[in-house]
């Protein structure tokens, strides 16, 4: 137990180091805008668009893999029931309300990081706008103060562990 102490300790002084930071107000404001792109409503849209356009392997790459991803991310999120930053300080408040109780793991982080895989996979071009996005979309969800930072990396592992398995098992 006594590396769990460790790794939340770790967290909660990371936490607080971003949310020290000079321009906060602002990068807050920014990171509502980038964490939007990631709520979900624009994947389905961009799988009709890549459906329309003849991209009939992503589309069923990206269908089952957020399939798994959903699955999994629903299995740790319950199983491990880590407490948001706002229930687990006691002098902080998020920006937002997020969409459930729990933190572990950050669910857009995860699928940013999906997206950013499977579409790099067939875009190669635009790889390193899709991470710089997907890593963005991490950091928007601690500066918007309902992630701790453990939080956003597992779930950007989580992602491109999905995406990974769906390719090879699709493509």
């Amino acid at each position: 137990m006594n590396i769990l102490q460790n790794i939340h300790t770790f967290d909660v002084q990371t936490f607080y180091w971003f949310m020290a930071r000079k321009h906060r107000a602002r990068l807050t404001r920014i990171g509502r805008a980038i964490s939007f792109t990631a709520d979900g409503p624009l994947y389905v849209a961009a799988a009709i668009i890549f459906w329309i356009a003849g991209y009939d392997t992503l589309v069923a790459v990206l269908v089952f893999g957020f399939l798994l991803e959903r699955i999994v991310y629903f299995v740790l999120k319950r199983g491990f029931k880590r407490n948001r930053p706002a229930d687990a300080l006691d002098d902080f408040c998020s920006f937002i309300i997020p969409s459930d109780q729990f933190s572990f793991p950050s669910g857009h982080t995860s699928g940013a990081f999906f997206i950013a895989y499977c579409l790099s996979e067939w875009f190669p071009s635009v790889n390193m706008m899709l991470y710089f996005w997907a890593a963005n979309v991490g950091l928007s969800r601690i500066f918007l103060g309902v992630h701790f930072p453990t939080d956003t990396v597992i779930g950007a592992l989580l992602g491109i562990a999905c995406a990974a398995f769906m390719i090879g098992l699709l493509v």
